[in-house]
C-alpha cells in the first residue's frame, strides 16, 4: 500500500450560502428595506458634511428624497441623494464587510459592520442590479443568481456608463424575487405599505422634519414630529414653569442631548381606565425615543431598558401616558454609537448608554412624582399645561438662558437643566382638597358637556368639574 501524500493546508473558506443565510436570518423584511433607505441618508450626508450651517439649518434635508416601489415581481428604490462615491464602492460599499480603512469615516452614518446594502438584497431576491450616479462619475453594478451559487469567484462585474439618472443618486432594482418576498409584497401588500409607513414616519421622524420626503408606492409619508411642552424664555424668571428637563454632554467623540417633559397633559381617570382595558392608544407617544446620528433606533420604549421600573423609577403606567423623552446621539464614529447591528435596537451594554441612562431615569422620577402630586386635581393641571405651547426640544438647548443650567461633576462640556414644576396647591397647604365621584350613563353626559361647552365629546372629569364650578359660582353669588 502506497502512502497519501496529504496536503499541508485545508481549504477554509467560506461558501455565499453561508453569508446569505447568516446575514438574512435574524433581519425582518421591514428592516431590510429601511437598511437601504439608511443607505439615502448616508448619501446626504456625505453632501452635507462640510457644510458649516449643518447644525443651524432646520431644514438641512431638504431637496432630498427617497422613493420606494414594490410588487410581486420587483423591489426598487430610487433616490437623489448624490450617489455612491467610487471610491466607497471599491472600499466597502460591495464588499462582505467594511474594512478598517473605511473612506467614510467621517460621515455620520449608523453602518458599522458594511453588510446593510447586501444583506438588504439578499434578503429579498437573487438578481439585483445597482445604478449609481455621482457628480463625477456612474457605474452599474450586477448581482446574477449564478454569483450566489459560485464560491470560487467573489467579484461582482462593475461598469462605467453614461449618466442614466434624471439627478445624482442611486438606484436599486431587486428581482426573482424569493417566495416569501413575493407574498408579503402582493397578498399582503396592503399590511406590509400600512407598517412600513408607519415605521418611516416614525424612525425617520427626526430626517422627515429636517425636509427629507419619502414616498412607498406613490404615498407621501408625513412625520410625526417630537416635541414637548414649555411656558417659553419670557417665563423663565417664575418660580415654577411648566418646562423639560435637558441634559447635554460631548463624551468620546459622541455629541449628545437628552430632553424629556410633556407632550400633553396628564392624564384624566377616564383615560387611565380606558387605557388599562385596551380601549384607547393614549400612551402611542409615551416613551424613550433614542436618536442616533439623526435615525430613530428606538421608538417610545415604557421598559426596563429605557430606566423605567428600576432605581426607584416606578415601571410604565397609563397614568404616564403624558411623559415623553428623546436622546440624539451624534458621532462620526457609528463604532461608538449605542446601537445593535440592525439598526433598530439599543446595546443596553453600551458603556455610553449606561452613562446616559443615569439621566434618563432622573429625569423620569421628575416628571412620574409630578403626576402622582396632581392627579387629585387633574383639572387644574390640564388648565396650567395647555398654557404651554409645544416646541422641538432641540430648540431649548439654544432658547434656555446659560444661567439656567448647571454643570455635571463640574464638567465644562457636561450641563443639565433642572425645571422647577408647578405645584398643586395642596402641596402648599393652602386647600384640603376631596375627590367628588359618582357616575351617570354615557348618553346623559355628552348631553350636559354639549350645552355646558358645545362639546358632546369632553371628558367625564370635565363634565364634573364643570358643573360643580357653575354651581359653586351661582351659589357666591
Amino acid at each position: 500500500m502506497s502512502e497519501q501524500k496529504l496536503p499541508s493546508e485545508l481549504n477554509a473558506s467560506p461558501t455565499k450560502s453561508f453569508f446569505v443565510e447568516m446575514l438574512t436570518r435574524d433581519i425582518e423584511l421591514e428592516d431590510a428595506i429601511l437598511d437601504l433607505l439608511d443607505n439615502c441618508i448616508d448619501g446626504i450626508q456625505r453632501i452635507i458634511k462640510d457644510k458649516d450651517n449643518y447644525t443651524s439649518d432646520e431644514k438641512p434635508y431638504e431637496a432630498f428624497w427617497a422613493k420606494l416601489t414594490f410588487s410581486n415581481e420587483n423591489f426598487t428604490i430610487k433616490d437623489n441623494c448624490g450617489g455612491i462615491p467610487i471610491d466607497v464602492a471599491q472600499s466597502y460599499a460591495f464588499r462582505m464587510g467594511r474594512p478598517n480603512n473605511n473612506v467614510d469615516n467621517d460621515v455620520y452614518t449608523i453602518g458599522t459592520y458594511g453588510i446593510g446594502m447586501k444583506r438588504s438584497i439578499f434578503k429579498m431576491g437573487r438578481s439585483s442590479e445597482v445604478i449609481s450616479q455621482t457628480e463625477t462619475d456612474s457605474f452599474k453594478v450586477t448581482i446574477h443568481p449564478e454569483w450566489l451559487t459560485d464560491d470560487k469567484n467573489w467579484n461582482l462585474p462593475f461598469e462605467i456608463i453614461e449618466p442614466a439618472l434624471k439627478e445624482n443618486g442611486t438606484l436599486i432594482k431587486i428581482a426573482d424575487l424569493y417566495s416569501g418576498i413575493i407574498n408579503a409584497f402582493s397578498s399582503q401588500q396592503s399590511i406590509l405599505v400600512n407598517s412600513l409607513v408607519n415605521k418611516i414616519s416614525h424612525h425617520y421622524s427626526y430626517i422627515l422634519y429636517k425636509g427629507f420626503t419619502v414616498w412607498i408606492n406613490e404615498k407621501k409619508i408625513a412625520p410625526k414630529p417630537l416635541n414637548l411642552l414649555w411656558d417659553g424664555v419670557e417665563q423663565m424668571d417664575k418660580p415654577s414653569i411648566i418646562a423639560p428637563y435637558l441634559y447635554e454632554s460631548e463624551k468620546n467623540g459622541v455629541d449628545i442631548k437628552l430632553a424629556i417633559g410633556f407632550y400633553r397633559p396628564t392624564a384624566s381617570e377616564e383615560e387611565v381606565d380606558d387605557e388599562m382595558a385596551g380601549n384607547r392608544r393614549s400612551s402611542e407617544a409615551a416613551g424613550w425615543t433614542i436618536v442616533c446620528n439623526d435615525r430613530v433606533v428606538l421608538y417610545c420604549d415604557k421598559t426596563r431598558l429605557t430606566g423605567w421600573g428600576e432605581e426607584r423609577v416606578p415601571s410604565y403606567h397609563p397614568q404616564f401616558i403624558a411623559i415623553s423623552g428623546v436622546v440624539y446621539f451624534r458621532s462620526k464614529d457609528a463604532r461608538k454609537l449605542p446601537i445593535t447591528t440592525t439598526k433598530r435596537g439599543i446595546d443596553a451594554s453600551s458603556d455610553i448608554y449606561l452613562y446616559i441612562k443615569d439621566f434618563m431615569r432622573e429625569g423620569l422620577k421628575i416628571f412620574t412624582s409630578y403626576t402622582n402630586k396632581w392627579k387629585t386635581n387633574i383639572v387644574e393641571e390640564k388648565r396650567r399645561v395647555e398654557k404651554a405651547q409645544l416646541v422641538d426640544p432641540n430648540k431649548l438647548f439654544q432658547e434656555i438662558p446659560s444661567q439656567n443650567w448647571i454643570k455635571v461633576r463640574n464638567k465644562n462640556n457636561e450641563r443639565k437643566y433642572i425645571p422647577s414644576l408647578p405645584m398643586p396647591e395642596t402641596q402648599n397647604g393652602q386647600y384640603r382638597k376631596k375627590n367628588i365621584k359618582f357616575s351617570r350613563p354615557d348618553q346623559e353626559i355628552k348631553i350636559v358637556a354639549e350645552y355646558l361647552f358645545e362639546d358632546s365629546d369632553r371628558e367625564p372629569s370635565e363634565v364634573g368639574n364643570e358643573c360643580f364650578e357653575k354651581v359653586l359660582r351661582e351659589a357666591r353669588q
